[in-house]
């Protein structure tokens, strides 16, 4: 794994935990722009249908605070990253 990778914190890691990084063994998307922009999604074991889906991942930091979500679909040129699309209630 890059090392650059390796010293990422990963979406939804607790901040408590002393090694909010990745695993051994786990897929990783980057997430790119908005409220969650340079976290890693970890997206192992998901299917290449779930892959083609928009993550909507559940954030305080977004437009629309508690409760809202964060919108990020995956770069058809480049998988390893997923873009961000936008934030809903």
């Amino acid at each position: 794994m890059d090392d650059s990778i390796l010293r990422r914190r990963v979406y939804g890691a607790d901040h408590e935990d002393p090694d909010p990084g990745p695993r051994p063994g786990r897929v990783y998307g980057e997430l790119v722009g908005g409220p969650l922009d340079g976290l890693l999604l970890d997206v192992t074991g998901w299917s290449e249908g779930r892959l083609t889906e928009e993550a909507r991942l559940p954030t305080e930091i977004g437009r629309y605070g508690p409760g809202g979500r964060a919108h990020y679909r995956r770069r058809a040129a480049d998988p390893g990253r997923w873009d961000w699309s936008g934030d809903s209630p």
